[in-house]
């Protein structure tokens, strides 16, 4: 990672032009300019000429002016927040082991670390069995055509060793990220259709399904991994992906009601149930279960993908039901896509849109795969395209998706807070403060030229120069 540094030039003047807005140095002022009153600056510009590179800092100033504001108000607060990530899939996880031993601890460290050269991812998400991007279908209670397993007896994390292995020197690394985990289908003898892709979830299973998760999560604590969260389904109204598992809002109503709930309850198991995980264009899919009393008391939240939909449909749900959380838990990079593209509406939409209507994390989808975008199954994604490209086993390339988080995780930390922060018609912004009490401000600038603004908090104002459709983290 590069930050670059212009600080022996900017310690040799005494005032510095930007865009004809003139910004004083601290040499100039170090003595009446504490270190409360200096902004700090990263940015990363669509064009890939500067890639969440630091910038010079500003100072704040009691000064007025004509140029359009964003102001932060920190005493209107919102959500907390659990983290920034990405799906850890079983490719992320292969094509990452393929690097040398050192490439690999250093890339795992500029992940998951917390010092300067690291963007500190602390949120993941995980399949519960294979996604579409492991090497192949599989769960864990696979049978021979014919045969079931009512008492889960042959289940086993197995294939899930390497995973496992991996999470592991992650929590060394962070002992305090977090999870949540989805499955991508049942094991295929709990379908109606037997098979891999598609098909539904018998409802004489319903009770051995929701075991299943409990012996899921109870595999992964005895291996020191805490769940904190599972969906019941991945994109349950997306049969077409393999695998996949088709799950209308009535049928998983009645499974967490009937049955996931319960066994969760008997069993003592404290991991978060949430809804859905799938598009915003269905708020009613969660809608239609919240509105259920007797299953929405086993309900933490919903989670959100935006392949379909605007964002403001978590807002919607807010709104509709205040006292359950919200989490968006995946949006792709194609390989078709541009740098430029991908960040300004990535982080429009996926971190900034998502946090400003009311989500507690923000998660791209993988993590990571080789140049030609594998591995995935047989009628998986073929253009998914990870944040990191490992090209062999001295080389990864940082891709678009690993700035779109970065610009967040790096300086969001876990238990953050939202806080109000205005926007202008070509400036989308979201206002944290953290738990050491900085100020976070993710701005991102959506036209193609630059845009002159103020940053107003507290009554003072900094004037601030950011390039068209370009992405900045603020932190004060």
């Amino acid at each position: 990672m590069k930050f670059h540094n212009l600080y022996s030039f900017f310690l040799k003047s005494t005032t510095l032009l930007i865009g004809g807005v003139v910004l004083l140095p601290l040499t100039s002022c170090k003595s009446t300019v504490s270190t409360k009153d200096q902004i700090q600056i990263w940015l990363t510009k669509g064009d890939e000429s500067v890639k969440l590179e630091q910038q010079l800092p500003l100072v704040f100033v009691k000064i007025s002016n004509n140029i359009q504001n964003i102001d932060i108000d920190d005493s209107q607060k919102f959500q907390y927040v659990d983290g920034f990530g990405y799906t850890l899939t079983g490719g992320s996880v292969e094509v990452i082991n393929r690097l040398s031993p050192s490439k690999r601890k250093a890339l795992l460290n500029e992940l998951f670390g917390n010092n300067k050269n690291s963007i500190s991812i602390s949120y993941l998400r995980l399949s519960i069995g294979a996604s579409d991007l492991d090497s192949q279908v599989f769960s864990y209670d696979d049978l021979p055509e014919g045969q079931t397993d009512p008492s889960l007896s042959k289940f086993s994390l197995v294939r899930d060793k390497d995973l496992i292995a991996m999470l592991k020197e992650i929590l060394a690394i962070n002992p305090k990220i977090k999870i949540i985990a989805a499955p991508w289908s049942a094991p295929v003898w709990m379908k109606d259709n037997g098979k891999s892709k598609g098909g539904s979830l018998k409802p004489e299973f319903y009770d051995v399904y929701a075991k299943y998760f409990v012996k899921y999560i109870q595999g992964m604590q005895k291996e020191g991994i805490t769940i904190d969260a599972i969906t019941p389904q991945n994109e349950p109204l997306h049969p077409g992906n393999n695998p996949s598992l088709y799950m209308p809002s009535d049928q998983q109503k009645d499974f967490i009601k009937k049955s996931l709930g319960p066994i969760f309850k008997s069993n003592t198991i404290k991991t978060k149930i949430v809804v859905y995980d799938h598009n915003c264009n269905k708020p009613e899919y969660v809608t239609n279960i919240l509105g259920d009393s007797e299953a929405a008391q086993y309900i933490d939240g919903s989670a959100f993908h935006l392949y379909e939909g605007e964002i403001s449909a978590l807002g919607t749900v807010h709104a509709a039901f205040p006292n359950k959380n919200l989490y968006f838990t995946e949006q792709w990079t194609s390989a078709k896509g541009t740098f430029n593209e991908d960040l300004n509406w990535h982080t429009k939409n996926v971190v900034i849109g998502s946090m400003r209507n009311w989500s507690k994390i923000a998660l791209e989808w993988n993590l990571a795969n080789d140049p030609q975008y594998k591995p995935h199954t047989d009628g998986g994604c073929t253009e998914c395209k990870g944040a990191i490209t490992v090209s062999d086993s001295e080389n990864f390339t940082r891709n678009v998706a690993y700035y779109i988080i970065a610009h967040a995780s790096k300086f969001i930390p876990a238990d953050s807070r939202r806080i109000a922060s205005t926007q202008t018609d070509n400036l989308s912004t979201a206002a944290f403060i953290t738990p050491a009490g900085k100020r976070i401000l993710v701005v991102q600038n959506g036209a193609k030229n630059e845009e002159t603004f103020n940053i107003k908090y507290n009554g003072k104002t900094a004037t601030v120069n950011l390039s068209g459709n370009s992405v900045a983290t603020y932190v004060f």
